[in-house]
């Protein structure tokens, strides 16, 4: 069955240092190839499964890679490492497209980088030294922005949230006076009757929030499957806790809206609430 990805080929000696194996052995010699993970699922190799290449020939699967992810080198995941000599040989390529430098003291980062330059790079600019550091920190400042944007925005729906549910409670007050002097002249306390409102508020933050936790699974499912075109991210503990928090935030919310309907109801003369018409 004819299928698409991607050829690395590596010194073996170098593959240890950036690649670790999940099933079967390293690469040694020009007739083995190592099978992304993901590629191999795809495609259900195992170990002693034969690749064939094509126009290029045929390779038995010695090892299945660990799951990398995304990275700013490469991306075996989807694809396969063959042997750098055999790459060369059957793509008839004999420059390299790519060298990874990999430090073991990421303080060294900056300091790497400009040697490289200063080495290679000392008339004109012959490659280009990309420090992958430099990049995340990119994509993490860019990602910070989000993060406050959409907290920006959910503070101002929890505001309006609350106002709403402010107004909603102060509604039933003033419709209920008149029941609330009924309440108060036979003798039920003013926390009895600040806890009828209390109540309520608690039942619409309830409902409320749990709606809107659901809606916001059902949304990140829908966003997830259009941009990630996998939701193997979404339900896991580290992002379901946020739907509970938001809850948790939506139900303090109705409560902390509901106090001041509540303190009002309570404190409503007995007298004129039974003569409210």
């Amino acid at each position: 069955e004819d299928t698409v990805g991607v050829v690395y080929g590596l010194d073996p000696d170098d593959i240890p240092i950036l690649l670790e194996v999940e099933e079967g052995a390293l690469l040694k010699g020009e007739s083995g190839a190592m099978a992304g993970a993901k590629f191999a699922e795809e495609n259900e190799l195992k170990v002693g499964s034969r690749i064939t290449i094509k126009d290029k020939g045929s390779l038995r699967v010695v090892g299945i890679l660990k799951e990398r992810g995304m990275g700013f080198d490469i991306n075996p995941d989807y694809g396969i490492v063959v042997d750098g000599n055999w790459y060369q040989k059957a793509y008839n390529q004999q420059d390299y497209d790519m060298a990874i430098v990999k430090v073991k003291d990421l303080s060294r980062i900056e300091q790497t980088k400009d040697a490289i330059e200063k080495q290679l790079n000392r008339r004109e600019t012959e490659v280009d030294v990309i420090d992958t550091k430099a990049i995340l920190e990119t994509i993490l400042t860019a990602f910070g922005q989000i993060s406050t944007f959409t907290t920006a925005i959910g503070g101002i729906s929890l505001i309006v949230a609350g106002v709403s549910i402010l107004n909603i409670m102060m509604m039933s007050v003033t419709e209920r006076i008149k029941e609330i002097g009924v309440l108060r002249s036979i003798g039920t306390q003013r926390k009895e009757v600040r806890s009828i409102f209390l109540y309520e508020a608690l039942v619409l933050g309830v409902i409320g929030s749990v709606i809107g936790g659901v809606l916001s699974i059902f949304g990140g499912y829908a966003i997830s499957i259009l941009m990630l075109q996998t939701t193997e991210y979404l339900f896991v503990p580290s992002s379901l806790v946020y739907v509970f928090y938001g809850i948790a935030f939506g139900i303090g919310t109705s409560l902390l809206s509901g106090l001041y309907p509540a303190w009002k109801a309570s404190n409503l003369n007995p007298i004129e609430a039974l003569r409210h018409e």
